[in-house]
């Protein structure tokens, strides 16, 4: 049997990028999805797919920025199928302008809303149920969020702190049988890049360059992976990996190749 058969999991962001590739990704294991997302149409088009490869799926159309939604999305996920087992913080949004380009502010309460709150509403309500489980919590930050990224300053912000809360909540968590796995990707062929935020505070509409750029497909294969043996974290990338020790000892370099690959992307 595989690892997730007939486990259920909550996707938050499962309408599009690595939320929708996640779940078909775990399809064929046949869990019990819950798709959570603001588009409802997309989640009920990804529900005709993933039922089709074998999982059980429950929409629940949710705006993770509202603490309220994010509430009743686990209370209606432990309504229908009394349990949870996994849940996936992956909504989420970026920017791309520099800081003194910005001319709406919000955007930055905007990127943290969605970003870091969502994340932790979400797992506050699903923690006791959680714990009954012995279940499992991942958090979809970015390699982002282990160092700064020009013109992603908001962005980069709202990861660390994706960092600082679930490293903290892990220590909480030992002995209780639930798990924290963190997910950093490096950039990634997905919608996230055309619903970014320029220094108006307003969708671009469109991706940067992504000839060279992992798609959202093998990103989540690869998280798949890490969930099933409950990693601590997940690197996606060589580069990060890499960059993640220069940095201590060559803090500088890692700031120009972080200049350099935003230029290229851009």
């Amino acid at each position: 049997m595989a690892k997730f058969t007939d486990k259920v999991i909550v996707v938050t962001g499962a309408s599009e990028g690595i939320g929708r590739a996640l779940c078909l990704a775990l399809a064929p294991q046949k869990p019990r999805l819950v798709l959570a997302a603001r588009n409802e149409g997309r989640l009920h088009e990804l529900k005709t797919e993933v039922e089709g490869m074998g999982a059980r799926a429950l929409v629940v159309p949710t705006d993770v920025t509202s603490e309220e939604a994010c509430g009743r999305l686990i209370r209606t996920t432990i309504e229908k199928w009394a349990c949870l087992d996994v849940l996936v913080n992956n909504a989420g949004a970026s920017m791309w302008s520099r800081v003194e380009d910005i001319t709406d502010t919000s955007i930055f309460e905007k990127i943290m809303r969605l970003n870091y709150l969502g994340s932790v509403y979400c797992t506050y309500y699903a923690l006791p149920d959680l714990k009954k489980t012995g279940g499992l919590i991942v958090a979809v930050s970015s390699v982002a969020g282990l160092t700064g990224v020009p013109t992603q300053s908001g962005y980069a912000a709202s990861k660390h702190a994706l960092f600082g809360f679930f490293d903290s909540l892990r220590i909480e968590l030992e002995r209780t049988g639930v798990d924290v796995t963190i997910i950093a990707p490096d950039f990634v062929l997905s919608e996230i890049y055309r619903r970014s935020l320029g220094r108006d505070g307003k969708p671009l509409g469109k991706s940067p360059r992504g000839d060279k750029i992992m798609t959202a497909e093998k990103c989540a294969t690869l998280i798949v992976r890490a969930m099933e043996n409950r990693e601590r974290m997940l690197l996606t990338s060589t580069r990060a990996r890499l960059g993640r020790w220069v940095r201590m000892f060559s803090p500088r370099f890692i700031d120009y190749v972080a200049k350099k690959a935003i230029r290229r992307e851009k």
